[in-house]
């Protein structure tokens, strides 16, 4: 049984296969409403505000796609492949490990060297800084296509 104390746990399992269980179906619907947004109907009653809008979800669709990419990786190594990791990619000079953790934010196995050091193994490097440019993306978009709405239900003043 693995405690909150081990010093050798990895992501927790229940998490794990919750984030890959409600991840997909979101994934999925988020695919079919983008691709349905590409019918020549669809097109034809496009605005600025349903385009930054659905920019904007194509960019959480990806970051989405990317962590559960990430989560693949971590959901196909067992503890002890997880260890073989840690040992095989341990920097020269790095002492004994004496634990490994799992986060799910940011999304990383770490390996915990003796002399306080640590370092990532098996998730890809790329996930995390992916993640983080898609979500200011998604961000950003979100908050024009907002902007662009709330100016199109002000009526404008005229000075008179």
């Amino acid at each position: 049984m693995v405690t909150a104390s081990d010093p050798w746990q990895g992501h927790d399992a229940t998490v794990l296969f919750t984030l890959l269980l409600t991840g997909m179906p979101t994934l999925i619907g988020l695919t079919a409403y983008l691709c349905s947004r590409l019918t020549r109907q669809a097109r034809r009653r496009n605005t600025p505000v349903r385009t930054w809008r659905d920019v904007s979800l194509a960019a959480v669709a990806a970051g989405l796609a990317l962590y559960l990419w990430g989560l693949l990786h971590v959901l196909f190594l067992d503890d002890r492949e997880q260890a073989q990791e840690c040992e095989r990619q341990r920097p020269e000079g790095t002492p004994a490990l004496v634990g490994r953790r799992g986060d799910f934010i940011p999304l990383r196995l770490v390996c915990e060297a003796s002399d306080g050091h640590d370092y990532s193994v098996v998730v890809p490097g790329y996930i995390n800084p992916s993640l983080t440019v898609l979500l200011l993306l998604a961000l950003v978009t979100a908050v024009a296509s907002g902007l662009l709405h709330h100016k199109q239900r002000t009526p404008t003043r005229k000075e008179g």
